[in-house]
């Protein structure tokens, strides 16, 4: 069984968010923090993890990331500060 997780990034100022789906969340995130990412956050600076879900389905994993980018950025806001209250970016070791 392969996990999979969604994530959520966001730049230095914590003002602007990126949801995204991977199987391999440290590979993605250098990926992010390189620019290789997407042309999103390479654009405005985003790839300080601040939030994630583990799945073992990669379709509930699908199916969270499109539900979360249809919330407004206030639900979103208090769905992180639930497990990261201070919005600092998390450390995968």
């Amino acid at each position: 069984m392969k996990t999979s997780f969604i994530y959520i990034l966001s730049n230095s100022y914590r003002t602007t968010f990126y949801i995204g789906v991977t199987n391999d969340l440290k590979k993605r995130i250098i990926q992010h923090k390189t620019k290789e990412g997407s042309k999103f956050t390479a654009r405005y600076n985003i790839a300080d993890l601040i939030y994630f879900e583990e799945f073992t389905d990669v379709q509930q994993a699908i199916a969270r990331e499109k539900q979360l980018k249809n919330w407004k950025k206030e639900w979103k806001l208090n769905l992180i500060k639930g497990l990261n209250p201070k919005l600092e970016t998390l450390n995968l070791h």
